[in-house]
């Protein structure tokens, strides 16, 4: 069986001639595929019926996501979905939208992607970390929870503008799947969103960052650092090597120079454990004269023991950053109350009454 959002534009191409027929006829799959959202190769009319029996016959299937479970926040600014997919696995993803941010009088609609179920990394201030690892998604599970916030905003004649891959998983452990979704979903005969649009989170493994800067794509990266030594990372980030500061910002001057992209590192504010003025001047002595950006996210509930840190205490951190000449902002978090922000997300069914 072959799902065919799994297909770029090009294979797609090449299955139709494979099965005899003209290459326009790729463009007659694609264009329903991600924008009419069939259910089955059935629902393509533009195909001969004979084409639609042998694409069958073949075992190509249309394998959208089956919603379990929707949570909306009592703004209505983000949706938090479980989703059923193909391989009989649940996973979440959210949607933001952003009605103050608006293009052609559209609000930005940001997509939240899951590239795995569970994750390996164990963060110790991580929902999803602390579930463990359950399995990698492959790409058309990836494209299906996209399509799938697609079909439901699209009713409102809204449109998917931004993704985030900073769901469920690190998208680094999952590259191959993670790079081919990605290409599906720029490619203009795809889904044809802007590369510049997607951002890739990472923990930070070295050897993902650097295959990802030789990838020649325009997406955006963001690093996620927690701290400003070894030490201390290694605590909140489990699986970190021992010398991982070094690294991770090292890979992200080479992203930054093979792509001429500012990398953003992501900083989990924790009251008590990195959150310290010592800790701020100590991150700002790392980061000054680099051109990197830092997203201070102050941490959300989880299923750990961290604390959120007030909010002077935030501004403060953010202070001494700037005042170093470190570009610095705060994340303005979405879906908090509905377990869908950053760190939040799980699968238990316990998160999502």
């Amino acid at each position: 069986m072959t799902d065919l959002y799994r297909l770029l534009p090009e294979e797609m191409e090449k299955m139709v001639i494979d099965m005899g027929y003209q290459r326009y006829r790729a463009d007659q799959i694609l264009m329903p595929l991600y924008f009419k959202f069939p259910k089955s190769i059935a629902d393509i009319k533009q195909l001969p019926k004979k084409m639609i029996a042998e694409m069958v016959e073949a075992g190509y299937t249309i394998g959208s996501a089956k919603e379990i479970h929707r949570v909306t926040s009592e703004d209505g600014d983000t949706t938090k979905l479980l989703l059923n997919l193909t391989n009989d696995k649940s996973v979440e993803t959210v949607l933001m939208q952003y009605e103050s941010e608006k293009e052609n009088g559209l609000p930005r609609s940001t997509v939240c992607v899951s590239t795995q179920i569970g994750c390996a990394m164990g963060c110790t201030f991580c929902a999803t970390g602390q579930m463990g690892f359950e399995t990698n998604l492959k790409a058309e599970h990836i494209v299906a929870q996209v399509v799938h916030f697609e079909e439901i905003i699209e009713q409102k004649k809204e449109h998917i503008t931004n993704l985030v891959f900073m769901g469920m998983g690190e998208p680094m452990a999952n590259y191959d799947e993670m790079i081919r979704a990605v290409k599906i979903l720029t490619d203009p005969r795809g889904f044809g969103l802007g590369q510049r649009h997607i951002t890739i989170s990472t923990i930070g493994i070295k050897e993902g960052i650097e295959k990802l800067a030789d990838e020649d794509l325009q997406i955006g990266l963001a690093i996620s650092l927690h701290a400003p030594n070894n030490e201390l990372r290694k605590k909140l980030v489990p699986t970190a090597t021992k010398d991982s500061v070094k690294e991770i910002i090292d890979a992200g001057h080479y992203y930054f120079k093979k792509t001429g992209r500012r990398v953003t590192f992501e900083y989990a504010l924790m009251e008590g454990v990195n959150d310290s003025r010592d800790t701020a001047q100590e991150l700002a002595e790392l980061l000054r004269g680099n051109g990197s950006h830092v997203n201070v996210i102050p941490i959300n509930p989880t299923a750990g023991d961290f604390k959120r840190p007030s909010k002077s205490r935030v501004f403060e951190f953010k202070r001494i950053l700037n005042e170093a000449g470190v570009n610095c902002t705060i994340r303005i978090e979405k879906g908090t109350e509905i377990s869908a922000a950053c760190g939040q997300l799980r699968t238990d069914i316990v998160q999502i009454k």
